[in-house]
């Protein structure tokens, strides 16, 4: 009997046309917190960040997925067997958002929400992946609704406050959706290797009403620690996705894309140096899009197609970091 692998079949992004240039948020900052000291163009040169986008007023990340998802299904038409909301965002803590989203979508199919934070869309294809292979699904439709925005702190008491609450003001809102579905040719996912050292886990937090903080009395921002987020990634080293292609017998020579999660452009550089992969080989979308969280992965993967980097045929590789912190490496042939 021919092996069962699961094939991407379908794609969609949603990027709100409303933005936030660096400038903007620099002087939204100063406005609300005059005392602050904050040189022009710091988080432009400090991140790489131009711009970020914002959802429509009144969205919820349940209206980013299911923009995405429609363009999916739009893609690749037919039936859902399983829904996949993966996020680091939800609308509510209870129900799980899947639910919320299957409803605007019109689907009767079974749901569940996968949550790692960046790696959230990663791992949800690992799910559904694992899910086809065993012959209970056959199409399942991914999809994620990333709203970061409301998580910026504007008001400040201290600098050092502000240095833990810099990763915020880069991040961005955006959907986005994958439908995986089975197939017994040559193209689907052929491998991955995921990794976690969750002894890091306080590095980044966004408490928002969990039994931390159950009423979010300290407010539902993020706090992070963006150098020691850095050096943690860098002290994983290169072994798992450099393993996942020994395993597969691959080079990145081989590969017509490798994606790979953007928090800043300076950051691109020391992670592409310790893998070996030359850096054309991706495309930069933290520039012109802010980190998007999982969102990222699928948006490189739409403008790649569009660009005719990829299409079918093409071998790809996903690489995911995320806070907590985690790695994951995804290799697909479209």
């Amino acid at each position: 009997m021919p092996s069962i692998r699961s094939r991407v079949a379908g794609l969609g992004v949603y990027l709100p046309e409303d933005t936030r240039s660096t400038a903007e948020t620099e002087r939204e900052l100063r406005r609300r917190n005059p005392e602050l000291v904050l040189a022009p163009g710091l988080i432009a040169r400090l991140t790489g960040v131009k711009t970020v986008h914002l959802r429509p007023e009144g969205w919820q990340t349940s209206d980013l997925a299911v923009a995405a998802a429609k363009t999916a299904l739009a893609d690749s038409p037919g039936r859902i067997d399983l829904l996949i909301f993966a996020s680091a965002s939800q609308d509510l803590i209870e129900p799980a958002t899947s639910h919320i989203v299957a409803a605007k979508l019109g689907l009767d199919c079974p749901v569940m929400d996968v949550k790692n934070a960046c790696n959230s869309v990663l791992n949800a294809m690992q799910v559904a992946d694992a899910l086809i292979r065993s012959g209970q699904y056959r199409r399942v439709l991914i999809a994620s609704g990333e709203q970061p925005s409301h998580a910026v702190r504007w008001q400040l008491d201290s600098r050092e406050q502000f240095l833990r609450s810099f990763p915020g003001y880069t991040m961005s809102d955006g959907g986005a959706a994958v439908i995986l579905e089975a197939s017994e040719g040559e193209c689907g996912i052929l491998g991955s290797t995921f990794v976690a050292v969750s002894s890091n886990w306080k590095i980044g937090t966004l408490g928002t009403g969990g039994s931390m903080d159950p009423h979010a009395a300290n407010g539902s921002h993020f706090d992070m620690d963006g150098p020691a987020l850095q050096r943690a990634f860098l002290a994983l080293g290169p072994d798992a996705v450099l393993g996942t292609l020994r395993e597969l017998d691959l080079e990145w020579s081989d590969f017509d894309l490798v994606a790979i999660h953007q928090v800043a452009l300076p950051y691109l550089t020391p992670i592409f140096e310790r893998l070996g992969v030359a850096d054309d080989k991706t495309i930069v979308t933290i520039e012109d899009h802010g980190n998007l969280a999982s969102v990222t992965l699928p948006l490189q993967l739409v403008l790649a197609r569009e660009a005719g980097t990829i299409s079918a045929g093409s071998l790809v590789a996903l690489i995911g970091l995320a806070g907590g912190i985690s790695l994951g490496v995804m290799v697909l042939r479209l």
